[in-house]
C-alpha cells in the first residue's frame, strides 16, 4: 500500500483544454482576419490576434472549470458576459463607432444568457 504514494501536484490534462483552445484560435483567426481589412499583414495584427486568442481561450477555460460551482442564473450571466464582450470587440475593430459595437455586444450578450438560462433551466432538477 505504500508505493500508492499520493501525488504532491495535480494531473494536468489537454483534454480540459480542447473546446478552449478551438474557440481562442478561430477567434485569433477571425481577429487577424478583421484587422488586416484586406492589406498587408503586420506585426501588430498578429499580437493582436495571438493576445485576444490566448485571453479568449483562457476565460472560456475558466468559466468551464468553475460554472458548475455558479447558480444558473449566474452562470447563464457569465456565458452573456463573455460572449457579448468577445462579439462587440471583434463588431469595433471593423472601425464602427463604438456605441454602435457596445449595442451589438449588449444584444448578443443579452441573447445568449437568455438561451443560455433557458438551457441550464430546463436540464436541471
Amino acid at each position: 500500500m505504500a508505493h500508492a504514494a499520493i501525488r504532491t501536484r495535480p494531473h494536468v490534462s489537454l483534454r480540459g483544454w480542447r473546446v478552449p483552445l478551438l474557440f481562442g484560435a478561430a477567434y485569433g483567426i477571425y481577429t487577424q482576419f478583421i484587422a488586416r481589412s484586406g492589406g498587408a499583414a503586420n506585426f501588430g495584427q498578429l499580437a493582436l490576434a495571438l493576445a485576444s486568442g490566448l485571453a479568449l481561450t483562457v476565460l472560456i477555460y475558466g468559466l468551464l472549470r468553475v460554472q458548475h460551482t455558479l447558480p444558473r442564473e449566474l452562470r447563464a450571466g457569465a456565458w452573456g458576459v463573455l460572449v457579448g464582450g468577445a462579439m462587440g470587440f471583434l463588431y469595433s475593430l471593423t472601425q464602427h463607432s463604438i456605441l454602435l459595437s457596445s449595442v451589438i455586444g449588449l444584444v448578443l450578450g443579452v441573447s445568449t444568457t437568455l438561451v443560455t438560462f433557458y438551457a441550464f433551466y430546463m436540464r436541471e432538477p
